[in-house]
């Protein structure tokens, strides 16, 4: 309630413009700890106007983009009764995360130039950042990146799920799995009026590894003999530990 309240107010402050989009994260911080199992956010917003409503079916498109990373995708073939690989396609930079919520589904509410425009289906979010053609039908290897990283949880559509309300409310949910990358994942609300695209609102969301796990990490990958030993004085400690319980206990 409060967090409406906030945002009619900052509505009511913005400058006069014909259609515009404003929302808000339930968070905007994410820690990865040891024990992390996934993050749900909400995302929130509202459409401020200055004129009567216009004409024209209105949709909102929620996006979530993970930091960019390179990857190699192979096709594997049989040869000689065995499956080898035989091809691939290197993606210079594709999205480690993409989520993509939406009133309808992209085909019906997004024009096609809308979608190149600002590349907000995943297939496009991939295509842009595809490397140099190697293979024979670059993107039959795009499908399989979607549909690999789809069942990791790691690509996610959603169509039907963004909740809006009398052409001017608007609200989401997105869960961020537990094999998420740490980095800054952009957060986009696209505001669509029969399929173009007249507003959009971005923000950040900071995803890093809590204070200990940060520090592990970092001493395991530049100091591992440092790494080494304190985890063999650690075995040592609870191993230690463990036979003077029991020698307690027998006693």
């Amino acid at each position: 309630m409060r967090a409406l309240v906030l945002l009619l107010l900052m509505l009511a402050a913005l400058p006069a413009r014909a259609e515009e989009v404003i929302a808000g994260l339930s968070q905007n911080r994410v820690s990865l700890t040891v024990n992390f199992e996934g993050s749900e956010i909400l995302i929130f917003g509202a459409v401020r106007r200055d004129a009567p409503l216009p004409e024209g079916a209105l949709d909102v498109v929620v996006t979530v983009e993970g930091p960019p990373l390179p990857a190699i995708i192979w096709r594997k073939a049989r040869r000689a009764g065995i499956w080898v690989n035989t091809e691939s396609q290197e993606v210079r930079a594709a999205p480690s995360f993409y989520a993509v919520a939406s009133t309808g589904p992209l085909r019906d509410i997004l024009s096609p130039d809308a979608d190149l425009t600002h590349r907000i289906s995943t297939r496009l979010a991939i295509f842009e950042a595809r490397g140099a053609v190697d293979a024979r039908d670059p993107a039959a290897f795009t499908e399989a990146l979607i549909r690999i990283r789809e069942n990791e949880g790691l690509y996610q559509s959603h169509a039907d799920a963004v909740q809006l309300e009398r052409d001017t409310l608007f609200s989401t949910r997105l869960t961020l799995p537990k094999n998420i990358v740490e980095g800054r994942y952009a957060a986009r609300v696209f505001l669509l009026r029969e399929g173009d695209v007249v507003d959009q609102f971005e923000t950040v969301i900071d995803v890093q590894k809590a204070v200990l796990e940060r520090w592990l990490f970092n001493l395991a990958y530049r100091q591992p003999f440092l790494y080494g030993l304190l985890a063999l004085g650690l075995a040592v400690f609870f191993g230690w530990g463990a036979s003077a319980v029991f020698r307690l206990v027998r006693s």
